[in-house]
């Protein structure tokens, strides 16, 4: 099965055979992906596909039926669905996850949420944040300890095309940087700022190289 190959680094991520069903379903069928470091891979994919599966498996919040995951370096998370506690403020969040992560400050949450436009919302609630508002702290907490490897499930739902603007901006620029990058995508106008793109059909994963 064809990898990723468009930098010479060894893989932040390697995924060797996996396989995953439920019930009789086969949904992903020996799916190989190295994502090196300093790449943006896209997986791309019909909605049931296994696409969130895939990306649950890369992060180990899944288990699969064979196969294996390796990864190196912190890894940030982005789900499809923001799991976030409606009662506690944007605030509250950051102050829970820089514990989690056992940072010094919040100085790069500060940066990310200048950059996101969140500077106003820190003692919001978030069961008072519009749907794309909590999208940007999903993804701010994520990001917020500097991740290695940075794994987005549809990252921008919700956002307007400013911020889905900025969104592209910051991931070039943390790719530039040595971080290994996987989006889910449905876009097909965003398409351009892969490196590679990973097709998953059948439940298999098909690679298509890029301009870039």
């Amino acid at each position: 099965m064809q990898a990723v190959t468009t930098r010479r680094h060894l893989p932040r991520l390697r995924i060797s055979g996996v396989c995953k069903a439920y019930g009789g379903k086969q949904v992903l069928r020996d799916v190989d992906l190295d994502v090196p470091a300093g790449t943006l891979v896209g997986v791309v994919g019909e909605n049931g596909a296994g696409k969130s599966t895939l990306l649950r498996i890369a992060v180990g919040h899944l288990e699969p039926d064979r196969g294996t995951v390796t990864r190196t370096g912190a890894v940030g998370y982005c789900p499809q669905r923001a799991v976030l506690n409606d009662a506690f403020t944007v605030g509250q969040h950051l102050r829970l996850f820089q514990m989690a992560y056992r940072l010094p400050t919040q100085e790069r949450a500060a940066e990310l949420m200048e950059l996101m436009a969140l500077t106003g919302c820190r003692r919001q609630r978030v069961g008072e944040l519009s749907g794309g508002t909590r999208q940007k702290l999903n993804l701010l907490i994520a990001l917020m300890h500097d991740p290695q490897l940075l794994v987005l499930d549809e990252p921008y739902q919700g956002f307007d095309w400013d911020t889905h603007q900025r969104f592209w901006t910051l991931a070039a620029c943390l790719r530039d940087q040595g971080c290994s990058i996987i989006v889910v995508s449905h876009l097909l106008h965003d398409q351009h700022h892969f490196d590679a793109i990973a097709h998953l059909r059948q439940g298999r994963l098909h690679f298509e190289e890029t301009d870039r």
